[in-house]
């Protein structure tokens, strides 16, 4: 690949890097295995740029890539791996209190009115930019914004999430202009 189309990947790769960085980070659930197969998806990507027509898709392409290497690479290592007697040589992390947070989240989300969860998925979990998101649920950017920040206060005040994961010291409440 020469000249436009590598600067084209480049651009893609720092627009879009975080938000699928993220993703690959869901799919393996550690974040050096995720930059592992983000950067074996992106080698895929950057193979095939040239017959990828559709550059809004882009995302959906990386996306693919990461799941069907993630699918190989499973099956590769449960292969490697057979039970033993002996204890592991390190501790295995802990990830329950990090599972608990996201079904707190989880049912938080679901108190909120269809629109505003929406418009927070798409925002934060899909990490849309504004003007995408306004586009998904056909509305303006302004009320995405509004919807947003409605929503975000919600979720503030939500008293069960508040309950179950209480805020640390100097995190909202009165007086920090947590509007």
């Amino acid at each position: 690949m020469n000249g436009a189309p590598h600067e084209e990947f480049r651009e893609y790769v720092a627009a879009r890097g975080p938000a699928l960085l993220r993703t690959a980070t869901r799919l393996t659930g550690d974040r050096a295995d995720a930059e592992d197969l983000l950067q074996a998806a992106l080698a895929k990507t950057y193979l095939a740029w040239e017959r990828i027509g559709d550059r809004a898709a882009l995302d959906g392409y990386v996306r693919r890539a990461m799941v069907n290497t993630q699918i190989s690479w499973w099956r590769r290592r449960r292969l490697e791996v057979y039970p033993t007697d002996r204890p592991p040589d390190r501790a295995v992390d802990d990830h329950t209190r990090r599972t608990e947070m996201r079904d707190v989240l989880e049912r938080a989300l679901g108190r909120l009115p269809a629109q505003q969860r929406k418009a927070i998925v798409l925002r934060f979990y899909a990490d849309m930019p504004e003007a995408e998101v306004a586009k998904a649920l056909g509305v303006s950017v302004g009320t995405v914004k509004s919807t947003v920040s409605r929503a975000m206060a919600r979720l503030r005040d939500d008293d069960l999430l508040g309950r179950e994961f209480p805020r640390p010291a100097g995190h909202g409440g009165a007086g920090t202009g947590r509007g």
